[in-house]
């Protein structure tokens, strides 16, 4: 069941702008994994369709979704999705041109690869290098249904992809924090050291000192 407060008529607000200026396939793009020590940031772009037969109840921003609800939504959301990418920029890009580039350009591979290219993409206060027509929305992933719908996506993705570095890395406890700064985390790495996915540059306050 969806939140007692959700409607799903807000969350279509914007779309039905666009479909009302004659707009057919818009697409929503968004990220996870900006602040975590570790791992990759995932990004996803979807165009979904927004016939009232289609409309899946439920799509919020994924923060505010249970994980046994984002999991059922986003295989709702993969299975009727027009078009959908999922990108990655790992820990290696992330260190290299810093966090906000990394997702400025894991986002752009998302919206310029999807099989359908979309009329306009809603993009979530970051403004992207693409041809693609592009509009802002600050906190768009609970506005809107599309950027809404990437959000789950791409935290799914990345949810168990931090899952399985727990597997190769257990020291870390990756699969309760995704790579996310706990205390515990934290504590891991001044005791055994970083492990290969880490990002150096989001670590260097308590660890860079004792690889120099």
């Amino acid at each position: 069941m969806p939140r007692k407060n959700y409607d799903i008529n807000e969350k279509l607000v914007y779309e039905r702008q666009l479909l009302a200026q004659g707009k057919k396939y818009i697409a929503g793009v968004d990220e996870v994994g900006r602040g975590p020590l570790a791992g990759p940031v995932i990004c996803a772009a979807v165009i979904m369709p927004l016939d009232e037969e289609n409309l899946i109840i439920g799509i919020d921003d994924s923060k505010k979704l249970s994980e046994k609800k984002r999991e059922e939504l986003s295989a709702k959301i993969l299975e009727k999705a027009i078009a959908y990418k999922i990108c990655l920029v790992d820990h290696n890009r992330i260190d290299e041109i810093n966090i906000l580039n990394a997702t400025k350009e894991c986002m752009c591979e998302c919206v310029n690869n999807l099989s359908v290219t979309p009329d306009v993409v809603f993009v979530d206060a970051l403004e992207l290098d693409t041809k693609v027509e592009q509009k802002s929305l600050i906190g768009g992933d609970a506005k809107s249904y599309s950027i809404g719908a990437a959000s789950i996506i791409a935290k799914v993705y990345r949810d168990h992809l931090m899952m399985e570095y727990d597997s190769k890395y257990p020291a870390y406890g990756f699969a309760k924090n995704k790579g996310y700064g706990t205390k515990a985390h934290i504590d891991a790495i001044k005791e055994v050291g970083p492990c290969p996915i880490h990002r150096r540059t989001f670590i260097k306050n308590f660890w860079a000192q004792k690889e120099s």
